[in-house]
């Protein structure tokens, strides 16, 4: 299941008061038209009810789409690059001032994640490509939910609600990537750690390990299996046994282990600082040892195919040890 990131809220900026444009002077109004709709979109966002989240995600989404082609364009303008063949020239007046609240900072247990003061528009475009990102992740998240949810659903179902969740993984490694290839280009210190690059280039890493693991999610049959076995509704075990289809076990082990080293990459990253959000370092190395144990059961399996009781039972016995059972 991915991370369940909270989406950080932000204060007010007004971006005529600190940039100006000859060229197209409507795009800083406009730019700052689309922002307030944001923000009061990630603060609705924040007070509606957990299980009301979920539904508001594509809302949230639509938002940061609608503000970021402004927001780039007020950044192409000031570097004196051209918006699809159109001359962009913007005037910094005084450096921009805003407040993004740090999701992924460490804080006191109880209390909200503290709100830090930034300056410079690269800040301010971290921030919101991050907060595309996360969305990306939490709608990951609400369509795996649909499988685990009180009713099972169909193999059909399954197959959507997964290949839905993988996309949107996808989507949030591209985002989160890009960001990590953007500031690596920059020779100044971040002001926080949410938009340092080495966390930046966890998250690539992390997303990428969701999603290979979804990849083996998506064909494995044995979770559905053990789902239906559990379903107290389910009458079809007094006639038949659950039918399990041939599994290329050692190609999902493959899968697995690639999903554990992109979790390596990413706790190493993580771990260089201390003023990362612990949930999300424990989350990491969960996520690790998941895969880990995942890849010693698929060769479990293989092995029990083949006939090889014994191994099979140690490869168990791994996994149970990658898990933190034994």
């Amino acid at each position: 299941m991915p991370f369940q990131f909270a989406l950080p809220t932000t204060s007010a900026l007004s971006f005529p008061d600190f940039l100006s444009s000859y060229t197209h002077p409507l795009l800083p109004f406009t730019a700052t038209t689309c922002r307030g709709v944001l923000r009061d979109a990630l603060k609705k966002h924040k007070r509606l009810p957990p299980q009301s989240q979920a539904s508001n995600l594509p809302n949230v989404l639509a938002a940061l789409h609608d503000y970021t082609p402004y927001l780039l364009a007020l950044d192409a303008g000031l570097e004196g690059k051209t918006v699809a063949g159109q001359e962009i020239e913007v005037v910094l007046k005084k450096e921009i001032e805003v407040e993004w609240r740090a999701a992924l900072t460490a804080s006191i247990p109880g209390r909200e994640p503290p709100r830090v003061k930034l300056q410079c528009l690269e800040t301010e475009i971290s921030f919101v490509l991050s907060t595309i990102a996360y969305t990306y992740s939490l709608m990951a998240r609400s369509q795996l939910h649909t499988i685990y949810n009180a009713t099972i659903p169909t193999s059909e179902q399954r197959g959507v609600a997964i290949a839905a969740a993988m996309r949107h993984l996808l989507e949030a490694h591209a985002v989160h990537a890009h960001l990590a290839s953007r500031a690596g280009r920059s020779s100044s210190p971040p002001a926080v750690v949410d938009i340092s690059p080495p966390v930046f280039s966890a998250l690539a890493s992390l997303t990428l390990a969701e999603a290979t693991l979804i990849t083996v999610l998506k064909d494995d049959p044995y979770p559905a299996a053990v789902a239906e076995g559990r379903n107290k509704d389910s009458k079809d075990w007094m006639f038949k046994a659950p039918e399990i289809p041939k599994v290329r076990a050692h190609l999902y082990a493959r899968l697995c282990l690639a999903a554990a080293e992109h979790g390596n990459k990413a706790q190493a990253m993580l771990g260089s600082s201390s003023k990362v959000d612990e949930a999300l370092v424990k989350y990491v190395d969960d996520l690790r040892r998941t895969a880990r144990g995942k890849a010693c059961r698929f060769l479990a399996i293989d092995a029990e195919l083949s006939g090889r009781t014994g191994e099979g039972i140690a490869w168990l016995r791994g996994a149970k040890k990658e898990m933190g059972i034994l």
